[in-house]
């Protein structure tokens, strides 16, 4: 099957915000997981395009909301991801402003949606601190911080009833593996991003029954 359908003969739509998890800082663009995705879910016999993109390396969740405003998309889609915060985390940035935010942006991403929250989906932020990057940082420091805003995210979800899915004990385990990490050391490879579509795969298939 075409690896690259045109978004105007597919029969669902899909559109992925984030940060460099999700533009895929240091893979191809082949390897980014909500492409991957796309590809799993048309060999299952889902007729989605491949994913619009709306992320860069660095994002908070207030430059993510900053950039979706000016990129004035008007577009609906029949599916949505959203994986952000590990950048609120990486500065410092207060729990209390990621939950204020988050919300603001699941909101966005229902709209995206066609109102629809049942066609959202959020990953959850993954674990830098397993990283090679992270080397000679406080790790356990780390991880505790990626649960609690994770555990904020998740709170959210359910309070918009949006699914959340989550790939942080992956990163986790990717640990010690280089083949899991990018030539940056910092970001993850395609062969650990396909792990996470992978447990996004039967959720998304799912969404778009619904």
């Amino acid at each position: 099957m075409n690896s690259t359908p045109d978004p105007a003969k597919s029969k669902f739509t899909f559109l992925s915000l984030g940060d460099s998890y999700t533009i895929g800082e240091s893979v191809s663009v082949a390897d980014r997981w909500s492409v991957q995705l796309a590809g799993l879910l048309r060999e299952n016999g889902v007729d989605v395009a491949n994913p619009d993109i709306i992320a860069r390396t660095g994002w908070t969740t207030a430059e993510l909301q900053d950039a979706i405003q000016a990129s004035n998309n008007q577009k609906t889609y029949d599916l949505v991801s959203l994986l952000i915060g590990v950048n609120n985390q990486y500065r410092g940035q207060s729990r209390d402003r990621y939950q204020t935010e988050f919300w603001v942006l699941l909101q966005t991403a229902i709209q995206f949606a066609g109102s629809k929250p049942q066609h959202v989906f959020v990953l959850s932020i993954p674990d830098w601190g397993a990283s090679p990057y992270a080397e000679g940082r406080n790790r356990n420091q780390i991880a505790n911080d990626i649960d609690a805003f994770n555990a904020i995210a998740h709170q959210e979800c359910q309070a918009a009833g949006i699914v959340f899915v989550d790939i942080t004990p992956l990163t986790r385990r990717a640990a010690g593996n280089d083949s899991q990490f990018a030539s940056d050391g910092l970001h993850y490879s395609g062969k650990q991003m396909r792990q996470w579509a992978n447990t996004a795969l039967p959720v998304v298939k799912k969404l778009l029954s619904q």
